[in-house]
């Protein structure tokens, strides 16, 4: 309940509210009630209207004179008391009617300002505006009495204050009272009893006393705690996953809400004592200038500091205008509003609810009434009386006084803005306190940019004090107008007057942040600007790079230097120019200070020029830093004078000499001095000390500059020791210097405890001013210094000494020293609190222990070692772990002693408090502490006055925060923590040489972020927790073990957010080059001209991908541009490193030879492309025609790319034998060259002209060109030659009939033949005839079949059936899987099937080997038979079997767990099937899955290959995040959407274009790369805007893609733009070499418009070789169609033969030449005309014949004339051997009937080169079948296997008749590659053939064929019978080869597909319905169709080229034709099943 005096209590606080607002007592009428009478509402006035009266007289008649007497009448009480008495009278019945419950409403309501608040409200609010005067009036006189008298020296006071820190009476009488308490406890008994009982006294209050507080607090703290919450508005993550970042009392905040455990309990009793037992401080405790040594914490800081608290934009807490105040949900309200939360009271629900119903605009009504309540209240606690104020003297009133006794003025309020920052007095006082300036920087940032950065005339004065220096900075770095600072203070005419100040380095510093490319521009043209800067050496550091250059010039002529610098000749003064003055004292600075500075007669004739006024500056230091000439004639010193080399010129020679003569020191003054070093470095010259000057040295020059910043250090920041250290070790000079005789920086830097050791440093560097003969002595010391004069030990205890001073005095003055520092304990504690003169105190204990003596036994002399907070805390018996070493120093106060006992006490007594506090209790209490906390926090931002909080939370804040870390789950949490706090939590880190464990666990939790928030916490991060981070993450690197994705991420954020703030941060992101992806390298910030960072990058290179280093390739050029490159040094390749080989080419092309060839090492170490290899290679070879071997040498395999007539020129020279070595190398590596070149060099030799006569060695040699000499050279050879070379052989990639040719040979020797060395044949083992191996036992084959496993690619179809069918018809082949395995493509399912059983009872093997998908199938459904529990308990047990899953299976078990980690399971087992899933069972799965709720989550677990058998249908629907997920799956595994159909590419591509928003604007690199392989699918409208010169630097990237025909002819058009490479007729040879094959995509006619000389035969060729390497490749492989390669044959076609002068269309043309057969390989065949192959000779036409024969572009006409050629060489067909019948190819398609009947076809070899060719006529067919049957002597059920398989094309050439004699077996194992085959097979014949296939033996009636057998037969499926074929079902149709449903005739099609079957096509199998067959369809079944072929369309569309455009309907007629129709086919299985 509440109580009277509360209520009363409120009603005063309404009454301040109104006085503070100026709303005094108005009447105002009272709104009555309805049921209230007239007559009770009149009494209820007059009775308020008597209460009123009665306030009034408390302060006498007149209201405006009220006061409170000060004197000793004191004050009347008794009138408030009846006052009160009669109000609570009054108020009464409203007491009784709920008014006390509706209370917090009716407060609520009046803070509001609403008017509608009702009776009581209106009644309260009236009486307490009289009563809120009255009561502050009241404050006001009990803060007046507690005024002493002060001296004009003291400072503004108030209550509060005077409470802490009282007069000197009131602080007499508290240091007797403190004496008296420690004596009681010094002299207080303490028995073990006593102390039990005492204890037990304490538990007892403790406990209850807690409890108590715990009730009394609840409430309050949840009033407060809402307000609090109100007020700090805790920042939280927007949408786009940002957030402000919080201060300290946000952070306490936002804990308290989170359940932090904050455990404040210590930190808030070191608070308190800090504040009520604080050390004794000097007299001096504000600083300003008459008070330079503050004591505390520094108030000046740096703008660079000031700016990051400010940025934050934090609301103070105690500001009453705000308008930012946070929500209501955001507050306790919001959990006791919706029931998560019970309030602690009724009042606090009724508050809420209040709340609740309020704007956003009332609520801050009533934050904004209730703050100026607190205020008014608090006002007269914080701030001084009237009464104890004096007035203030002005100045001219003051008169001056001494230093001794300085001024001090009175400051008539705590707010800083009365107190200081009143802009408007600044310009009228003399003198404006430097302090005071930095204060009001850091508290009032937007009013001090706007008042002083904008006010230049009062920034201009306060510059003029040196502390306020500052300011350059500062505004620099601020939001004010860089325009207007730079007109105000970069007025550099203003710097060249005369009588202008000398320009400082601040201003300096500050115009070349806000001015740098002008003030640059000018100083680098100005020689007079120039010397008139840097003529200071303090500006030094600011000097700009002229040369604009990342490479400097050579130095010039010094012939130049001599003619102008020849001072004997200087006789008119008017002759000699700026120019030549500036010149002479760069090149020959020396001379012109001996020659022309110490001239003084000359030096003024000169300076009688204006211009030359800056002449006297320079020589004025160039004099003081010459020094005297040197009188030796030779002296190292004089010659190596290194402290002047920073400054001038040295000649290169000198350099040498010194390094010769002098290297200890040289490697000591200029090694290791960055700014020497890189001086030297500007020579060229000079270059050499990069090698001499170690890594690790330079490494260090550059670190230095970074880490020395001296000029900072004169600010109060905190520097890390580990800096420090380095420093003064390795810059001793500068650091002594500019550190130890700096006393400012020294007292900096000592604030931090971990520096003490610079007192010893210092003291060790530094001349202590006492010489060592004199150390003892009392007179000596140092030169100039006086003890007397400046050891003022009085005057200490204002201002401290600094360091330097109090050792000067200790050494120099001892026994005063001792006498006035020793006895004085004040001072002593005051010097013992400082780090910098902590020795004072030991020096003192040890001085007096040894001059102390007792002088009896029974003296009693104080214990020198006597602790009065030792002896108390070990008289007490209490356990403590604080350190007692501060309060047992020398001096120290009893404050400290106290601090000490009630730490001590308070850590005796918690364990036992935590034990007795029951958890609410404790937690009401945790909470009430870290409220107290914030709120102390929140004092200190409004009264600038530090409480020591943040210092004594610190370590608690961390650990706290490292607890919630670990045991918070929720990462949404902790991210808020991390990301909104971070810069908090590093600010509380020390920045000291040991980090803490909390703090490391802080900075680790940055390492555990999920990869999806990652980026968002560190984009926000500040740069000193970046920082932590690398130095954490390099440090624990190896034990971090983060991912690849995670460090990619890291990597980008680092790169491309905070690098570009800070390039300083690059030397710690060294470690993540290596991970940063090229978009985050493209965004470096311009650093490339440091040397350091070239370097860095360079050494790193080595581990980086081919992609990142060319994105640092395209980083380098910005700074290097062609004609930076053609101006460069010919050593510029070798100067800049690495990084200059992965330049883009359109710079790399402007390099010279000479450049290549200085930096060829560089270029050779380096991945090259293969455009700039043959840029090198032609560069040299055609510029230098005098290159020596060992170049050749350098050059390497670059040697090889050079234009053979270049290397041509060596012929008959030594040279010659390197280059066909190396050649001979680029053969060997398999590189493939021009035929020429390859001619020329190797295969035209004259050894080669006789085989026989080659030695085996010989031979070995050259085993590897064996394939290109051919056929005869082979024939030449002897099997006694080829038998040693064999292990050489082996690797070589044969044809199969040259391999033949050695096998033949090698078996007709009387050596042992080629069937007992099997293993060691390799690649020849495809020139073994099917005949031998079918001879060959399966021991023998079980013993080769590994080395035959590494060619099984090379085995002919016959082969490999013949082996895999003789091991497969053993029934141990189970036991032989793991030989048999690399055959198991090509084994037939027939041979299989057998075996499946005893396969299923060896799972564990059969699991793991490669089968293909119909093998897979059989073993399943015989798993599935025989060990069903198998699949339904360890289904992924079958691993590689798993492809062969069924979908029925894969239903039951996603039905039977349909989790996502079920799912995702089954996904995972699919993806790592050996082979490419079938369509079948991809379908299977997307069905399925696409029913689930969380399909879209399985999306990336799908992969590519799953993912893409999804109709466009589903993909089209896809959100954006979906889309752009498989986009990614896309990019990284590509293969299998080129595998897709060329329409659905286009519409995939299309949507996923669609939804990046691409299709408007520019086509940039970005979205290019972006789509990765799918970038040319995009339209054409969009692929035409590609960027030019994306697309100019991207060829070798955009040849490696796709394009459709379109794409082509876009891809031409930008060829020839002016932004391309404009007009054809202008290209020359390196266009040509970098649009290679880009070539072909030009029209013929442009084609013709190139030169002919550029177009040589080698360039052709090449053009030829990289168009055939694409086609090869991945994406080739994939990409053309037949229609496509016709295209592109005929327009190599047109190349070759115009260019080449076939097609006589130029006058220019060249005679025709006839082709070598080397020739032939590196273009092809059928682009020359056929005169030109018949004209070859017969060798090379030999040589070439099976080339020939197999090129699918031959022409009839062609072929025509080629087959005359064969037979003037080989004779009539019927001669043929079996050789060159299987070269002969589709040459014999011209061959008559009669020919074909003559050919011998006896081999298996010649019948496969005849099978192979499908474009056979029927009667062609059928006269090769006869004649295979004549010249094998078998008939048609003889036939085996292999010879079917041979066969090929063939079979269909037999009779229908003799088809049935086949063997079935046979058949049915050749079948898996006859159904390959697009035979052209009658469908009689068809018919037979399947007839064969439903043998017993084979695959058994048609019914029971499952998918297996549809997929193995293939094409052969087009021949089951119409009834059987009407009767498939789905998992029968599914294993249709979409080229079997291509040749079923039109009307079986028709007939045996209904609409329904059709529906269960796949894509494939209806896109290979042909138009023929469509439109023998009806109108149904097109319909059912065109829902297979375009699901992603509304209404059914043909891609044919027509809409069918019909709307999907059941015709009744055909659905009851397809229920007859599956009555008569069901109750008939023979009819579909015929007996065999």
């Amino acid at each position: 309940m509440w109580s009277t005096a509360a209520v009363s209590t409120v009603w005063i606080l309404f009454g301040i509210i109104c006085d503070v607002k100026q709303v005094y007592s108005q009447h105002r009428s009272i709104h009555r009630k309805p049921d209230q009478t007239s007559d009770e509402a009149s009494k209820l006035k007059q009775d308020i209207h008597k209460v009123i009266n009665e306030i009034h007289s408390l302060s006498g008649e007149n209201a405006k004179k009220r006061s409170f007497s000060a004197t000793a009448e004191g004050f009347d009480l008794n009138a408030y008391y009846r006052a009160l008495s009669d109000l609570y009278a009054v108020f009464q019945p409203l007491l009784r009617d709920r008014f006390i419950d509706d209370l917090p409403k009716t407060v609520v309501c009046i803070l509001s300002g609403r008017q509608d608040c009702g009776l009581e409200a209106e009644l309260t609010k009236t009486v307490s505006m009289e009563l809120g005067k009255p009561l502050l009036t009241f404050v006001s006189s009990m803060q007046s009495q507690t005024c002493s008298p002060r001296s004009r020296d003291e400072g503004s006071s108030s209550f509060l204050s005077a409470y802490l820190r009282v007069g000197d009476s009131t602080s007499a009488a508290f240091d007797g009272f403190q004496n008296t308490f420690i004596n009681i406890l010094s002299s207080f008994p303490l028995s073990g009893s006593l102390m039990s009982a005492v204890s037990g006294l304490v538990d007892v209050a403790v406990t209850y006393v807690s409890e108590f507080m715990a009730t009394l607090l609840q409430v309050p703290m949840d009033y407060l705690r809402i307000a609090l919450q109100f007020g700090i508005r805790i920042p939280s993550l927007d949408g786009k996953e940002t957030c402000e970042q919080g201060d300290l009392k946000q952070l306490i905040m936002w804990g308290v809400n989170n359940n932090v455990s904050w455990s404040f309990g210590n930190s808030i009793i070191d608070i308190l004592l800090e504040i009520f037992l604080a050390p004794e401080q000097p007299p001096c405790t504000y600083p300003g200038p008459e008070c330079q040594n503050p004591p505390g914490v520094p108030f000046q800081r740096s703008a660079s500091e000031a700016k990051d608290d400010t940025d934050n934009n934090h609301d103070i807490l105690l500001k009453c205008d705000r308008h930012n105040l946070a929500r209501l949900n955001e507050t306790l309200c919001a959990g006791i509003l919706a029931g998560s939360r019970v309030a602690s009271s009724t009042s606090v629900l009724t508050f809420c609810r209040e709340l609740s119903s309020l704007s956003s605009n009332q609520i801050e009504q009533v934050w904004s009434n209730m703050c100026y309540v607190i205020q008014a209240l608090m006002s007269p606690l914080l701030s001084r009386s009237s009464d104890c104020t004096q007035p203030v003297t002005s100045p001219s009133e003051t008169p001056l006084l001494s230093r001794s006794a300085p001024p001090r003025i009175a400051r008539e309020a705590s707010n800083l803005k009365q107190l200081a920052c009143n802009y408007n007095t600044w310009l009228e006082n003399q003198v404006v306190d430097a302090v005071l300036v930095s204060l009001c920087s850091d508290n009032e940032r937007e009013e001090f940019l706007k008042q002083v950065c904008n006010n230049a005339l009062l920034m201009r004065k306060l510059l003029s004090e040196q502390m306020n220096s500052w300011l350059y900075g500062y505004c620099a770095n601020s939001s004010a107008d860089s325009g207007y600072l730079v007109s105000q203070f970069c007025v550099y005419e203003q710097w060249l007057e005369p009588s202008s100040v000398p320009v400082n380095p601040s201003l300096l510093e500050f115009c070349m942040s806000l001015d740098g490319p002008r003030l640059t521009s000018l100083i680098c043209e100005h020689t007079g600007f120039f010397m008139l800067l840097f003529s200071n050496p303090e500006n030094g550091r600011f000097m700009p790079n002229c040369t604009r250059l990342p490479f400097p010039p050579p130095l010039p002529d010094m012939s130049l230097t001599t003619q102008s610098c020849r001072y004997s000749e200087w006789h008119d003064v008017a002759q000699i120019t700026i120019d030549v003055l500036s010149q002479c004292i760069r090149l020959d600075h020396i001379g012109f200070t001996i020659e022309v500075c110490s001239n003084t007669t000359f030096l003024n004739s000169l300076l009688l020029n204006e211009e030359n006024a800056w002449l006297g500056d320079h020589c004025r230091a160039s004099l003081t830093s010459i020094g005297p000439e040197p009188t030796q004639p030779f002296s190292i010193a004089g010659w190596c004078d290194y402290h002047t080399w920073g400054e001038r010129q040295v000649d290169d020679s000198v350099v040498g000499l010194c390094w010769q003569h002098d290297q200890l020191a040289f490697q000591k003054n200029v090694c290791c001095k960055a700014s020497v070093y890189e001086k030297l470095l500007q020579n060229p010259q000079n270059n050499w000390l990069r090698s001499v000057c170690t890594n690790k040295e330079i490494e260090e020059i550059a670190v230095l500059p970074q880490v020395c910043k001296y000029s900072e250090w004169t600010r109060p920041i905190i520097v890390d020791m580990t800096e420090l250290a380095l420093c003064a070790e390795s810059d001793p000079l500068n650091f002594t210097s500019k550190v130890c005789s700096n006393d400012t920086v020294l007292k900096n830097l000592l604030a931090n405890q971990d520096n003490t050791w610079l007192i010893q440093h210092c003291a060790n560097h530094s001349n202590p001013g006492v010489s060592p003969d004199e150390s003892g002595e009392q007179g000596g010391g140092l030169t100039g210094f006086d003890p007397a004069e400046q050891c003022q030990y009085s005057s200490w205890a204002i201002s401290l000494p600094d360091a330097a001073l109090l050792t000067l005095c200790w050494e120099n003055d001892q026994t005063s020293f001792v006498s006035s520092i020793c006895q004085n304990a004040g001072l002593l504690f005051l010097l013992s609190q400082e780090p910098s003169s902590a020795w004072v105190g030991s020096m003192c204990t040890t001085y007096t222990n040894y001059t102390t003596t007792p002088t009896t036994t029974n003296s009693t002399t104080a214990d020198p070692n006597f602790c009065l907070a030792r002896n108390l805390v070990k008289s007490f018996n209490w356990s403590c772990s604080a350190d007692l070493t501060s309060a047992c120093q020398p001096g120290a106060s009893q404050n400290m002693a106290l601090q000490m006992m009630v730490r001590c006490w308070v850590e005796s007594l918690r364990s036992r408090v935590e034990d007795m506090l029951t958890p609410p209790v404790a937690t009401v209490l945790e909470q009430a502490v870290s409220t107290t906390v914030v709120i102390l926090l929140a004092l200190e931002e409004v009264q600038n006055t530090s409480l020591h909080v943040t210092e004594n939370i610190r370590q608690s804040v961390l650990a706290s925060v490292v607890r919630y870390l670990e045991s918070q789950k929720n990462f949404d949490k902790k991210r808020v923590l991390l990301q909104c706090f971070g810069r908090v939590l590093t600010s509380l880190m020390q920045t000291a040489r040991d980090v803490t464990s909390d703090e490391l666990s802080v900075i680790k939790a940055y390492f555990s972020i999920p990869l999806s928030s990652l980026r968002a916490v560190l984009s926000e991060a500040h740069i000193t927790t970046v920082r932590l981070v690398l130095q954490c993450y390099n440090r624990n690197q190896e034990t971090l073990q983060l991912s690849d994705a995670y460090l990619s991420t890291m990597a980008s954020v680092l790169f491309q957010t905070h690098l570009v703030k800070d390039v300083s941060l690059f030397s710690e992101l060294a470690p993540l080059l290596a991970i940063a992806s090229p978009a985050d390298i493209q965004a470096l910030p311009p650093l490339q001209n440091n040397i350091n960072v070239r370097e860095t990058i360079n050494r790193n290179l080595g581990l980086m991908t081919l992609e990142q280093r060319r994105a640092f390739g395209l980083w380098y050029s910005k700074v290097l541009s062609p004609s930076d490159i053609t101006r460069g040094h010919q050593s510029l390749i070798r100067d800049t490193g690495n990084l200059i080989a992965y330049l883009p080419f359109h710079n790399f092309q402007h390099l010279s030879p000479a450049q290549l060839l200085d930096g060829l090492d560089v270029l050779q170490r380096n991945t090259l492309t293969a455009l700039k290899q043959e840029f090198i290679a032609h560069s040299l070879s055609s510029t230098y025609r005098n290159l020596t071997a060992q170049d050749f040498t350098r050059l390497g395999n670059l040697s090889c790319l050079a234009d053979p007539e270049d290397l041509l020129v060596y012929k008959d020279t030594e040279v010659f034998n390197v280059i066909r070595d190396i050649v001979m190398n680029c053969t060997r590596d398999g590189l493939s060259l021009p035929s020429h070149l390859v001619s020329s060099l190797l295969l035209n030799s004259r050894e080669l002209r006789v085989p026989s006569s080659l030695s085996s060695d010989r031979l070995a040699e050259l085993a590897h060109l064996l394939p290109s000499l051919g056929v005869p050279f082979l024939q030449g050879l002897s099997a006694s030659q080829l038998q040693p070379v064999l292990p050489a052989l082996h690797s070589v990639s044969f044809s199969p009939a040259q391999a033949s040719i050695i096998i033949d040979k090698l078996s007709s020797s009387n050596t042992p033949t080629a069937l007992d060395h099997l293993q060691d044949l390799g690649s020849l083992i495809v020139g073994m005839k099917t005949e031998a191996l079918l001879t060959i036992t399966s021991d023998r084959l079980l013993q080769t079949l590994p080395a035959m496993a590494q060619n099984t690619p090379g085995l002919s179809p016959p082969q490999a059936n013949a082996v895999a069918t003789k091991l497969w018809g053993f029934p141990e082949v189970v036991g032989w899987l793991d030989d048999v395995e690399p055959l198991l493509y090509c084994t037939p399912l027939v041979s299989v099937l057998p075996r499946t059983r005893l396969l299923v009872n060896n799972m564990t093997t059969v699991s793991t080997k490669s089968w293909n998908t119909q093998q897979a199938k059989a073993i399943f459904n015989e798993v599935l038979e025989t060990k069903p529990n198998l699949i339904s308990q360890d289904l992924w047990s079958l691993e590689t079997v798993g492809q062969g899953v069924s979908c029925k299976v894969l239903q039951e078990r996603l039905r039977a767990d349909s989790s996502p980690s079920a799912v995702r399971r089954i996904l995972d087992f699919l993806r790592r099937q050996p082979g490419p899933l079938h369509t079948s069972l991809k379908r299977c799965v997307i069905e399925e899955l696409y029913q689930f709720e969380f399909f879209s989550e399985l999306l990336q677990d799908l992969g590519a290959e799953i993912a893409l058998s999804m109709p466009v249908s589903t993909i089209k629907k896809f959100p954006t995040d979906m889309m752009d997920t498989l986009r990614k799956m896309i990019i990284q595994d590509p293969q299998h959407f080129l595998g897709l159909s060329r329409t659905k590419r286009d519409l995939l591509v299309d949507k996923m274009v669609q939804r990046m928003g691409m299709y408007t604007g520019l086509f940039t690199e970005e979205e290019f790369h972006s789509m990765g392989i799918m970038a040319p699918f995009v339209v054409d409208e969009v692929f035409i805007q590609l960027d030019r010169s994306f697309f100019t630097d991207n060829l070798d990237l955009l040849q490696g893609l796709c394009y459709s025909s379109s794409k082509m002819d876009i891809v031409a058009r930008i060829l020839q733009e002016p932004a391309g490479f404009g007009p054809v007729k202008t290209w020359n040879k390196t266009t040509l070499s970098r649009v290679d094959r880009f070539l072909f995509f030009l029209p013929e006619a442009k084609l013709q418009e190139i030169s002919m000389a550029l177009m040589t035969v080698g360039r052709i060729e090449k053009l030829f070789m990289s168009q055939r390497r694409w086609e090869r490749g991945d994406v080739g492989v994939h990409c053309l169609d037949e229609n496509d390669r016709r295209k592109v044959f005929e327009k190599q076609q047109f190349v070759l033969q115009f260019f080449l002068g076939f097609l006589k269309l130029n006058p220019l043309s060249p005679t025709p030449m006839v082709p070598t057969c080397e020739i032939l390989h590196t273009t092809a065949p059928s682009v020359w005309t056929s005169n030109s192959l018949t004209s070859m000779s017969s060798s090379a036409f030999s040589n070439c014949l099976e080339l020939i024969g197999q090129d699918p572009f031959l022409a009839s006409y062609q072929r025509s004339q080629v087959l005359k050629k064969i037979k003037q060489i080989y004779g009539p067909v019927s001669s043929f051997s079996q050789s060159t019948i299987s070269q002969l190819g589709g040459i014999a398609t011209e061959l008559s009937l009669e020919e074909l009947s003559s050919l011998r076809l006896r081999e298996r070899s010649s019948i496969a080169a005849m099978g192979a060719v499908s474009t056979w006529s029927n009667r062609q067919l059928a006269a090769l079948f006869t004649s295979v049957l004549n010249s094998t002597k078998q008939s048609p059920s003889q036939l085996d296997s292999s010879t079917l398989v041979a066969m090929g094309y063939i079979v269909c050439g037999a009779k229908t008749t003799e088809m049935n004699l086949f063997n079935a077996v046979e058949f049915s194992k050749a079948v898996l590659w006859l159904g390959q085959l697009r035979l052209s097979c009658s469908e009689e014949q068809l018919l037979a053939l399947v007839g064969l296939l439903t043998h017993s033996l084979a695959f058994g009636p048609i019914s029971s064929w499952g998918t297996d057998v549809f997929i193995e037969i293939g094409v052969l499926a087009a021949g089951l019978p119409d009834i059987a074929m009407s009767a498939l079902v789905k998992e029968q149709i599914e294993g249709i080869a979409s080229l079997a449903i291509l040749i079923i005739p039109s009307d079986k099609l028709a007939v045996v597909f209904d609409q329904r079957k059709i529906s269960m096509f796949s894509y494939e199998q209806a896109a290979a319905i042909t138009e023929e067959q469509l439109s023998a369809l009806s109108d149904v079944q097109k319909t059912a169709l065109a829902m297979v072929l375009t699901p992603w369309e509304d209404r059914p569309v043909d891609f044919r080229g027509k809409s069918l455009g019909l709307a999907l309907s059941h015709s009744p007629l055909c659905l009851i034709l397809g229920v007859l129709m599956l009555l008569i086919v069901l109750p008939c299985p023979d009819l579909i099943c015929p007996a065999t």
